[in-house]
């Protein structure tokens, strides 16, 4: 059984480390401290270019809940049309309604601009904040995702096994599950043995410290516990590793 790895990343070192490190998919992302946010036209255009391997674009306006108003479909729209000019594969969303279920009629809005485009979808980790993980299955299958991306709605991918593996079964073929979070060279076999997942997620995160000779630390670009000149980074050894285990 062959096992794809698909890395997420949020700047283009790391696009180039997750190529060298074996990826077979990019989940293209700004601001992967906050989950994953909508990356810029010229971030996905750039990667586009550089990616002998398929990418997708996380189509995510704000950071917090996926409760989204007009406003921010209309964004989202725009974005899923920008990473089809920007020549890439896929786009990554989802929309829940306030009581937890899956958006069905601004998923299948969205939904229908990624089909008219031609690019493929992923629904997220929305569905690990669904009140139904079973209706949730049901509903992407009704949409016609290729995949979710899921934790098992656990912290992270390893503590919910036992979700995945039922996730697994009730997908049925119709779709991927795509294992996410905290899966690491330690993990990953154990993941894709117990539950029958084809595909896992990860960022083989690391850092590495800027190459500035001036480091002004009394100057904060954001929120004072964030280190400026400390530059998070994918770690192509990281996503070879896990790769070898897996082979």
């Amino acid at each position: 059984m062959s096992i794809k790895i698909e890395v997420c990343i949020d700047n283009l070192e790391s696009l180039h480390n997750a190529i060298n490190g074996g990826a077979d998919r990019i989940e293209l992302c700004s601001s992967l401290a906050l989950g994953g946010l909508t990356p810029s036209f010229g971030f996905m255009k750039k990667a586009a270019a550089i990616s002998p391997i398929p990418v997708y674009a996380m189509i995510r306006p704000r950071q917090g809940d996926f409760l989204y108003d007009n406003d921010d479909i209309s964004a989202m729209i725009e974005d899923i049309h920008a990473a089809k000019l920007a020549g890439l594969q896929g786009v990554v969303f989802g929309v829940l309604k306030a009581n937890g279920d899956i958006d069905m009629p601004l998923s299948a809005r969205l939904m229908k601009i990624a089909n008219d485009n031609d690019l493929g979808v992923t629904f997220h980790r929305a569905v690990d904040q669904c009140s139904n993980y079973k209706k949730a299955i049901e509903n992407i299958a009704e949409l016609g995702c290729e995949r979710i991306l899921t934790s098992g709605l656990a912290a992270n991918a390893y503590d919910g096994i036992n979700v995945l593996t039922e996730m697994v079964k009730l997908a049925n073929g119709r779709f991927e599950i795509l294992a996410g979070a905290g899966v690491t060279a330690a993990n990953a076999k154990e993941i894709i043995e117990k539950t029958g997942v084809t595909e896992i997620h990860l960022s083989g995160k690391s850092t590495r410290p800027s190459k500035m000779k001036l480091v002004l630390d009394s100057v904060k670009m954001g929120a004072g516990d964030l280190d400026d000149f400390i530059v998070p980074v994918t770690d192509s050894k990281k996503i070879d590793a896990v790769r070898q285990q897996i082979s």
